[in-house]
């Protein structure tokens, strides 16, 4: 039986000694030198990352803020003239056409008078009740 190990001790010895002879194949100055270029490439981007993120900031501030404030101001005054054409050139609420096709009720809604939508609005729906 002691001559079945001896073998196999030499065969695991010699794998042992290949692997160490892979483990130091590599010169260390290469390691040396691809640190130092993975170094300096993560602060390119670092940098990079910087100046876009400073990019940005300056385009959320000094364009968007303004951009909107001018949009909201626009909004406002056509919200203003649509208004007053509406009282100026549109009938009373009363006075207006009802067509067959606008408020169809099959059965009362359950909330309030069960004659209006949740979206109803007094200043312009209107409904004219069976007379």
């Amino acid at each position: 039986m002691s001559s079945l190990r001896v073998p196999s001790r030499i065969m695991l010895r010699q794998h042992r000694q290949a692997l160490i002879k892979r483990r130091y194949t590599s010169l260390e100055s290469t390691h040396k030198a691809d640190g130092s270029a993975f170094i300096k490439e993560r602060e390119a981007v670092k940098k990079h990352a910087a100046e876009s993120s400073d990019l940005w900031r300056k385009l959320s501030i000094y364009a968007t803020i303004p951009a909107l404030i001018i949009t909201g101001i626009n909004a406002y005054g056509l919200w203003n003239e649509h208004w007053e054409h509406w009282e100026h050139h549109m009938p009373p609420l009363e006075e207006r056409v009802e067509y067959a096709y606008q408020n169809i009720r099959s059965k009362n809604f359950f909330w309030g008078d069960g004659d209006k939508t949740l979206f109803w609005n007094d200043k312009v729906n209107y409904h004219k009740h069976d007379e």
